[in-house]
């Protein structure tokens, strides 16, 4: 027996010693960013890979070093180098070890260097970082955006609709093609239409993502949720304008759209007609959670649906009886900055940014006030109180900065310019997604984060999702109703694109204009834009070209747009281009028919609109 025993240990110890090296990691690709540089790599086809190692050389001739050791599951690293002026220059090579501790042979080596990056770059490698999340991370049957990181089966309604503007911004940016977009689009409203659970049109804050069964988002509140189906239907809008090429696929994706898009029923969450809109109703509860729909907080857009809704719309009166609640006007001055609207120091900051994201408060206002400018205001009140920091909490700055709802040490939950709502969390999402409204302080924020808290704030998606420096803590977490606004806003800002989508949905066009809006063509700015635009625009008017002339005081973004009188993007005349302080007499084409145009110039966050007419 005990000679047996002998035998079957030596046989397990030899057969251990002689199992297969792992092959030796392949498909290895190193790409240099401002701090950071990304490793990928091929999965090994051993199954009983543990881990990776990684090895880092600083420099011509220097010995390769022990970095990190990542999980057999994952086929990245992110090595944070930290910010030079001049750049630096790092080598690379992998290795792969079994569940006996074999090492594999080295990788090939790969290079890379890290370089400054202007703010543009910065901008495009925080969004398409952040698109990973709804693109990589999307459910594989639904689609759907998983409400976080850590979320399994469980995908969100309004973090879907954010996800589905990003996937629009992912296609235009060149992250993924057309097609691709168009096929995501197509499984995901799909799923929406066939599958998941609706309750008189309206979905579910939470579902699972196999089944569209709904999951519970409180112990009252499983049946329709009337908000995140507006911050869906706000996506899907987006989309059915986006692809409007007369191919079948894209034809198929705007009936789906359509379809859902009439399907709310958006007047029945007036409960028994009344004079407001209601966020939500059960099956089983009923109206149990009571909860109206009273502004001034993220649900503006919801009104805007049910009045422009073609099958289950609401009177355009709702929009005052409802949503303009008493408290809803303020008209106090914070930090030297006027509120019209809003709760006092304008509140969490995602009130700027969820109905933000396809409905464009630029050139137009209501009886109340632009909001564009409401937004720009309530942005920089927020960012004066972290200047301020009355409760002396570590690492608030004129840089760092940007209170919302955000995970934090203790949870989940909203943070504001208040002291009872002040806990030392700061969230990226609050000032990157404030980049329309503050893009100077905006992009001084998002450079802070970066280079100088990068190596524990900056991940595989982008940002995580807060941090708070009392406490030591940065999140691990990435949540979509924050990772959205993220991409769709800065895009907004470069670009407009999101809000020219929205707006030119014909029933858009109809309920903005029913609930009393009008063109208001002001201009606006922080009070450090950076540039006096005493500008000239000569000739005018102009044929084939025109000279734009101006003086900037600071070194500050520039950029420049043709648009209709509405204040449609016709054309850009100028990117957005990095200038430092001088004079500046700059020629830009004009491509456009005769007619009567808005020429915006935006320095920094200081925009103004000079009307020109175009002569063929």
């Amino acid at each position: 027996m005990r000679t047996k025993l002998i035998h079957t240990f030596l046989g397990l110890f030899m057969a251990s010693f002689l199992m297969a090296q792992p092959a030796a990691p392949s498909g290895v690709m190193a790409t240099g960013y401002d701090s950071h540089v990304e490793l990928r790599w091929q999965p090994n086809a051993e199954s009983n890979v543990s881990f990776y190692r990684i090895y880092r050389a600083d420099g011509d001739g220097q010995p390769f070093l022990f970095v990190k050791d990542v999980p057999a599951s994952q086929r990245w690293y992110i090595d944070f180098i930290g910010y030079t002026p001049t750049g630096s220059q790092q080598a690379y090579r992998i290795t792969a070890f079994n569940t006996s501790s074999q090492q594999s042979a080295p990788s090939e080596i790969m290079a890379a260097s890290t370089a400054p990056m202007n703010d543009e770059a910065l901008m495009d490698m925080v969004q398409r970082y952040t698109f990973r999340y709804f693109w990589d991370f999307g459910h594989p049957v639904s689609g759907m955006a998983r409400e976080r990181n850590t979320s399994g089966d469980i995908v969100t309604t309004g973090g879907t609709g954010f996800g589905i503007m990003g996937i629009l911004v992912g296609i235009e940016r060149g992250y993924i093609t057309r097609e691709q977009g168009l096929q995501r689009l197509i499984q995901i409203s799909t799923f929406l239409q066939l599958v998941a659970d609706r309750f008189h049109g309206a979905f579910p804050h939470w579902m699972n993502g196999n089944t569209g069964d709904v999951v519970p988002f409180s112990q009252f509140d499983n049946g329709g949720d009337l908000v995140e189906t507006a911050f869906l239907i706000q996506g899907l809008l987006a989309a059915r304008q986006y692809f409007n090429q007369n191919v079948p696929l894209e034809n198929s994706l705007r009936n789906v759209i359509t379809d859902v898009w009439e399907s709310v029923e958006w007047d029945w969450y007036r409960k028994n007609n009344s004079n407001v809109l209601y966020w939500h109703w059960s099956p089983n509860h009923n109206w149990q959670m009571n909860f109206p729909l009273r502004g001034f907080n993220e649900v503006m857009i919801t009104y805007l649906l049910a009045v422009g809704s073609p099958t289950h719309g609401v009177p355009a009166s709702l929009y005052q009886s409802g949503w303009v609640a008493p408290g809803y006007v303020n008209g106090q001055t914070y930090y030297g900055y006027k509120l019209d609207v809003g709760p006092y120091k304008g509140g969490p900051l995602f009130f700027a940014h969820y109905s933000f994201l396809g409905f464009d408060p630029r050139n137009k206002r209501d009886a109340h006030t632009n909001y564009f400018n409401r937004n720009r205001n309530h942005t920089l009140i927020n960012r004066a109180y972290c200047i301020e920091n009355p409760e002396n909490h570590q690492g608030y700055s004129a840089d760092s900065w940007g209170l919302t709802a955000s995970d934090n040490p203790w949870g989940y939950s909203a943070h504001e310019a208040t002291l009872n709502s002040d806990n030392g969390t700061i969230t990226p999402t609050a000032a990157l997604s404030s980049m329309p409204y503050t893009p100077g302080v905006s992009m001084d924020a998002l450079r802070h984060f970066y280079r100088n808290l990068g190596d524990r704030l900056w991940g595989y998606y982008g940002f995580y999702d807060a941090f708070n420096l009392d406490q030591n803590w940065f999140a691990n977490s990435y949540l979509a109703i924050d990772q959205g606004p993220i991409i769709c806003m800065i895009e907004n800002h470069r670009s407009g694109l999101l809000w020219d989508l929205f707006m030119a949905d014909p029933e858009m066009q109809q309920a903005v204009a029913a609930v009393g809006f009008v063109e208001d063509v002001t201009a606006t700015g922080e009070a450090d834009a950076g540039a006096s635009l005493n500008l000239a625009v000569f000739p005018n008017p102009a044929t084939n070209q025109v000279t734009l002339s101006f003086q900037l005081t600071d070194r500050t973004t520039m950029s420049a747009t043709l648009k209709d009188l509405h204040g449609k993007t016709i054309a850009p005349l100028l990117d957005a281009t990095d200038l430092a302080p001088g004079d500046y007499s700059l020629q830009v084409p004009l491509n456009t028919p005769s007619g009567v145009y808005l020429l915006q110039l935006q320095a920094g966050a200081t925009r103004i609109a000079k009307k020109i007419l175009v002569l063929e």
